[in-house]
């Protein structure tokens, strides 16, 4: 149970339907990926918590790269004080793989493209730096552009600084990792107030980090481009004086602004990429149907 085979991972995170990769991770498309890199964390956190996803988000993070976002396949791991009976366990089991080095070395040797290393480090700095120069370097390699999210330490800040690789940790110091013990690897993990399952899309950006249900993903990127769409017709209308603020801020627009919010997406460039987006719950809500309006106001905190 230390280190969780292809099964486990797969029954912790049942709810996803889809793509799988080799060791049971959900393989949420890269087209959704790139998506969530033009868009903020504010716009895909609402859905999430509207659905009742309250501890998803954690702020109280530093980040190596300014203006450099990050978003990737969550990698968990989560590490506890050395205790000597516990770490033979676990050492037995990384030899029986084949594994080297110390344990932070064996997250990162088992990383894929895509991939974020999430790592738990009980908010260990001093003897907790999970990444250098040389593990920053070697996730660039192995995962393209992803990146690591650490609940601990680096250090070689310098070093680090050159290498193109986001990496969100709690602080800097010189020690190397020691006195500390691998306990789950692509379990559920906690970073601060954050949950997070193997599989989840990693989103960092300058607000902080977000991680995102990986059966929820499509979900919350049709939310977030419904309330862009939503968006470049409200200013355009308030504009022409052809709305007011309160009718533009209802939850609930009336059939007239529907329609001609649909009629506007067909033939606004701005909204091109828009034009596959499903109006039906919103049509619906404005025809009054009970059911399309109390799933519309779900989506609402107020």
């Amino acid at each position: 149970m230390i280190i969780n085979t292809r099964e486990e991972i797969i029954e912790l995170t049942q709810e996803w339907k889809g793509e799988r990769l080799e060791d049971g991770r959900p393989k949420v498309p890269d087209v959704y990926l790139d998506k969530l890199r033009t868009m903020t964390l504010e716009e895909i956190w609402l859905p999430l918590y509207v659905k009742g996803y309250h501890f998803q988000y954690e702020g109280g993070m530093k980040h190596l790269h300014n203006e450099k976002k990050l978003v990737g396949r969550a990698v968990t791991c989560t590490f506890m004080p050395i205790r000597p009976d516990l770490a033979n366990v676990v050492r037995n089991q990384g030899e029986e793989k084949g594994w080297e080095g110390f344990f932070n070395q064996w997250v990162v040797d088992n990383l894929g493209n895509g991939d974020v290393v999430v790592a738990d480090m009980f908010d260990k700095v001093y003897n907790g730096t999970f990444v250098g120069g040389n593990l920053t370097t070697a996730i660039r390699v192995k995962t393209g552009n992803g990146g690591a999210v650490i609940w601990g330490g680096i250090r070689d800040i310098e070093q680090m600084k050159k290498i193109d690789t986001q990496v969100f940790y709690r602080g800097i110091d010189p020690t190397p990792i020691r006195e500390c013990v691998l306990t789950d690897l692509n379990g559920a993990c906690r970073i601060g107030s954050a949950v997070c399952l193997p599989g989840d899309i990693v989103m960092g950006t300058e607000s902080g980090l977000l991680f995102i249900p990986s059966h929820l993903v499509e979900d919350v990127i049709n939310s977030a481009e419904k309330t862009h769409a939503k968006d470049i017709f409200g200013f355009e209308m308030l504009e022409k004086g052809i709305y007011t603020t309160a009718a533009i801020d209802n939850s609930v627009w009336n059939l007239e602004m529907m329609e001609r919010l649909i009629d506007f997406v067909e033939k606004d460039d701005r909204c091109k990429k828009y034009r596959g987006l499903d109006w039906s719950l919103e049509l619906g809500a404005a025809k009054g149907d009970p059911k399309c309006l109390e799933e519309v106001l779900k989506t609402c905190l107020v």
